[in-house]
Formats: structure tokens, C-alpha cells, sequence
């Protein structure tokens, strides 16, 4: 009863209200005045708010032209993509997926409150739902509840630790301070997309400029957000309208593709400002607290980041850029790519949400980033194609009717991350030695993370700003907002 009294409250009010309450929560327990508190909370559920009305009118108007780009290659493939939300309603209506509704409330707090890690995920419990399908699959297959709990407990202080490990950066570069993504489905690229980039940076890779600034700069008005935009709609809108240029109407989608995702490019910024605005009384209360804590003793002050809703990066201009760009590729790459029986399609318009670790990493760079996901996606691809079979068992078992001319369904946004996936295996193969394993390079990883924070991630910082001697953004908020 509890649980699904807590999955009602989720449902009803949503991120927009519930990340409000939690920031006006933590901020009188950090002290801030109330009236700042006040306004803490209410520019991030207009933040939020701006964001799920943004992207909710972008992806309907981008939808379509999507869905006939997969439909004109002529191929059938027989794992079909269902999309994420389709599988977050699958994951919520599990038996498992319950129970760890509440089970994860209480861990994520615990393990923030213990200081085992520096970031506060509970600022986005909507998105647990990535650990639920993974543990819904391993009980589907063990029938042992312990085991399926255990994948669950497991796959979140995996994502936990990469969350911090890329916390700072992903910070700095979307200009949110103290603020970090901790959904499952995109952080478990995060040491993938460190490595790529190393990888890439000693190949020159790092030479090959393309972030927005430099487009902007070589390309003049064609490179700034608004055109930029423009051009990346109209490419898209052609390649969905291809068998059907002769007519009014696919000139017309194609014009408002354009327009659309000039749109998002340019409003996306001014909404990222808001948000940005309630964290500010948080950072001077940290920077206080800082100050205090080195003139008190030589401990220094903790430095914790709040999870949040990957909406938050989505329009960025290199992300959106680069989200687009992938969409074509991976079509592509699904067709040819030997032994993969998957086909994306509602989750291709969510890659701009996929690639936002990636970025981040590379600081915008959008050469590497179409490089890096473009890999790590189609790795991705064998994944689900494995997996498919066992969702889509899942999905029929809470009486998901699965389409007479569909084999299999996934969901490409959510299930496609290899380091999830190996967790899973090993708690499916119920063997302690593959699970001990997977327990040894946690706890190893953790506490070599741990006791070389400080040094690791300056490294990730190097790493990005090698990209053309990229300075870091201006600060993206405006003084004076709770005076």
C-alpha cells in the first residue's frame, strides 16, 4: 500500500513540483533564508516546467520525420524500439519494480547521509525506473527476489560512482552549479566516453574543433545556435521526406522541422538561466561554509551535487547538435551492422538526452561526441539484441499487447549500456564467482575513485579544455535574483 501510495505521489505531481520541495527542503536545512529558500524552489519548478514544455512540443513536431526516415530504409528488423516511456511504465508495474520503488528512496538517502557518496540522487526518483527493468528481467529468469533486489542495489552504487566521477564536469559545462545527472541509462557511459576521448585526444582528435563556439566562429551566422538549428532541422526534415519531396506537405514538415529546432536551440538557453538561478543561494551557502570549515580546521568542507532530470541538458547547442547528427548514423549503422537484430526508433529522437555524459567530457566537442556514441551505441545494439527476448517477456507478464507484425520490443534509450548489462549477466548466471567479481571491481574502482577524487577528476577537466584551448563558459545565471 505504502509503495504504491509513492508511486501515486510521483505520478501526480512529477518532477516540476517534487524537485522544488526537495530544494526548498535542503535549503533551509543549509541555512539559506527562507524568502531566498522560497525562490530557490519556485525558479527550479519553472526551470523544469519550461523544459518538459519545451522538449514536449519539440518531439511531436520531430517525431514523424524520424519515424518515416526508419520506414523509408525498407528494412524489417525484428526487435523493435518501444521507447523509454513505454519502458518506464513496464518497470513501474512490476512486482520488483515496487518494491524497490521504496527500497531506493531509503538507500539514496542513506548512502548520501553516511557521506559514501557526494551526490543526492532522490532529486530524481522518477528515473529509478532504469534499475527496475533490469532487476524485473533477473527475476523473470531466477524467480529469486533476493537476487533481482541485489542486481538492483548493485547497478545503482555503480551509477552512483560514475555520477560523481564526472559530477564537476558535467557541472561546469552545462553551467548548473552543484547539479549532476544520475540516471543509470546515461551515466554508464561515462568511463567509455573518459576513455574515447583519451583515445581521441592522442589520435589529434582534440585539433578537429567543432563545438559551437568555433563553429560559430568559422562559420559566421551559419554557425550560431539560431541557424545552426535551422540547418540541422532541414537536414533532418529532407532525409524523412525523401520519397515524397513532389509534394506540398513534406516541404511544409521540413520547413517546420527547421524552424522547430531552430526554436529549441535559441529558447532552450533563456529557460537553462532559470533553473540555473536556484541553485545560487545553495553555492554562496557553500562557499560560506567553506570558508568557515579551512579557518576552523585544515578538513575542507563537503562538495555535493544534487541530482537532477536529464531535461536539463537536452537543448544545449553541442548536444542537440550532436543528438541529431546520431540520429541518421545509428539507422545506418543498425542496418549493417553484422548479427545486430535491433531498430531503433522511438528513442533516436531521445539521444540528445543519451549524449550528455559524452559532452560533457569532451567539452562540447562535437566530432568526438558523434565518434564516441556512435561506438558505444552500436555496442549498444547487440545489447538489446540480446536482451530482447526477456523484456519483452517482462512486458507481456504485466499485460503489455505486444504488435501483431513485432517479434520483440526495447527500448534503445534505456537498455543499450554494455556495463548494466554485464551487472545483469552476472547476477543472472546466479554464480557468487561472477557476482564477487562484479562486487571486486566496485569496491576496487571506489575506493581507488576515493582516495584519488582530487586528482581524477583535474584530469577529466585537462582532458576537456584540450579541445582547441576551449575556455571554460561564462557563468549562465543573473546577480541579483533574490535581493
Amino acid at each position: 500500500m505504502f509503495l504504491q501510495t509513492l508511486k501515486e505521489i510521483f505520478d501526480t505531481f512529477g518532477a516540476p513540483i517534487f524537485v522544488p520541495v526537495v530544494i526548498f527542503i535542503i535549503s533551509l536545512a543549509l541555512k539559506v533564508e527562507i524568502k531566498k529558500a522560497l525562490y530557490s524552489a519556485l525558479y527550479a519548478g519553472i526551470g523544469l516546467f519550461g523544459f518538459n514544455l519545451l522538449i514536449n512540443a519539440f518531439i511531436p513536431i520531430i517525431m514523424p520525420v524520424v519515424e518515416n526516415m526508419v520506414k523509408s530504409t525498407g528494412v524489417s528488423l525484428p526487435v523493435f524500439d518501444i521507447g523509454w516511456q513505454a519502458t518506464a511504465i513496464v518497470a513501474y508495474s512490476t512486482k520488483v519494480g515496487m518494491i524497490f520503488l521504496g527500497l531506493a528512496l531509503v538507500l539514496q538517502i542513506f548512502l548520501f547521509v553516511v557521506k559514501w557518496t557526494n551526490i543526492f540522487q532522490p532529486g530524481d526518483l522518477w528515473n529509478n525506473y532504469s534499475y527496475m527493468v533490469w532487476g524485473s528481467m533477473v527475476y523473470l529468469i531466477t524467480d529469486s527476489m533476493f537476487l533481482a533486489i541485489s542486481c538492483m542495489i548493485v547497478l545503482n552504487l555503480y551509477s552512483l560512482l560514475f555520477s560523481e566521477l564526472f559530477a564537476k564536469r558535467w557541472s561546469t559545462y552545462f553551467q548548473y552549479p552543484r547539479v549532476t545527472i544520475v540516471q543509470l541509462h546515461h551515466v554508464g557511459s561515462v568511463p567509455f566516453a573518459i576513455a574515447g576521448n583519451w583515445v581521441l585526444n592522442k589520435l589529434v582528435g582534440n585539433k578537429i574543433n567543432l563545438s559551437p563556439e568555433a563553429l560559430q566562429k568559422r562559420l559566421g551566422i551559419f554557425g550560431e545556435p539560431i541557424s545552426l538549428g535551422l540547418i540541422l532541422g532541414l537536414l533532418l526534415g529532407l532525409l524523412g521526406n525523401l520519397n515524397n519531396l513532389q509534394t506540398m506537405a513534406a516541404w511544409g514538415q521540413i520547413a517546420t522541422v527547421g524552424i522547430a529546432t531552430s526554436a529549441v536551440m535559441v529558447i532552450f538557453p533563456k529557460v537553462s538561466g532559470i533553473f540555473a538561478q536556484a541553485f545560487l543561494p545553495l553555492t554562496e551557502t557553500a562557499k560560506k561554509s567553506l570558508k568557515k570549515s579551512n579557518s576552523a580546521s585544515k578538513d575542507k568542507s563537503r562538495e555535493w551535487y544534487l541530482g537532477v532530470n536529464d531535461a536539463m541538458g537536452y537543448g544545449e547547442t553541442a548536444t542537440l547538435t550532436t543528438g541529431i547528427l546520431l540520429i541518421p548514423i545509428m539507422v545506418v549503422l543498425a542496418l549493417i551492422l553484422p548479427g545486430n537484430e535491433a531498430l531503433p526508433l522511438v528513442d533516436l529522437i531521445a539521444l540528445p538526452f543519451m549524449i550528455q555524459a559524452t559532452v560533457a567530457i569532451t567539452n562540447g566537442n562535437i566530432f568526438k561526441s558523434v565518434i564516441i556514441g556512435a561506438v558505444w551505441f552500436s555496442i549498444g545494439l547487440y545489447v538489446i539484441t540480446f536482451t530482447a527476448p526477456l523484456f519483452t517477456e517482462v512486458a507481456k507478464g504485466v499485460g503489455v499487447t505486444i504488435p501483431a507484425e513485432t517479434l520483440l520490443i526495447t527500448s534503445f534509450g534505456i537498455l543499450t549500456s554494455p556495463v548494466s548489462a554485464l551487472i545483469f549477466l552476472a547476477f543472472l548466471s546466479q554464480s557468487w564467482l561472477w557476482i564477487g567479481l562484479v562486487l571486486v571491481i566496485y569496491f576496487a574502482a571506489y575506493i581507488l575513485f576515493k582516495k584519488n577524487k582530487g586528482a581524477i577528476t583535474d584530469y577529466i577537466e585537462r582532458s576537456a579544455l584540450l579541445d582547441g584551448n576551449r575556455l571554460p563558459k561564462e557563468e549562465n545565471t543573473e546577480k541579483g535574483a533574490y535581493s
